[in-house]
């Protein structure tokens, strides 16, 4: 079963910085776009941020200006650079592969198990 290792998340302060990391295996990362998406509580799931094998990126008008995605080929590895961060960004963010960029579900897709992250004083 393919699974994909999320790590990053925690609590940290209005106005700082977190850094999530998304490892998938070789031959799946290598082939499909990956995306950061997060869940708040008695929300809907939405799209953080995605980027093709490329590098092509796309961004939620949230989170533009502050969130960062990036893939390492070398590493199998993406990452979400979070800054700037506020109480609205509290939600658990999910690692995908397989989405489009802009969010669309393709033909084959993996989550993450997810981690939390909570923006608060």
């Amino acid at each position: 079963q393919v699974q994909l290792v999320e790590s990053g998340g925690g609590l940290v302060q209005p106005g700082g910085s977190l850094r999530l990391s998304c490892t998938a295996p070789k031959n799946i990362f290598l082939v499909y776009t990956m995306g950061w998406y997060r869940q708040a509580p008695g929300k809907q799931r939405e799209l953080v941020a995605g980027i093709t094998t490329a590098n092509r990126t796309n961004y939620a008008d949230s989170v533009k200006e502050r969130f960062t995605i990036s893939r390492d080929n070398a590493k199998n590895t993406v990452w979400l650079q979070m800054n700037s961060l506020k109480p609205e960004d509290t939600a658990v963010y999910y690692c995908n592969v397989g989405r489009s960029r802009l969010g669309a579900p393709m033909n084959y897709e993996i989550w993450g198990q997810g981690t939390l992250v909570t923006v608060s004083s």
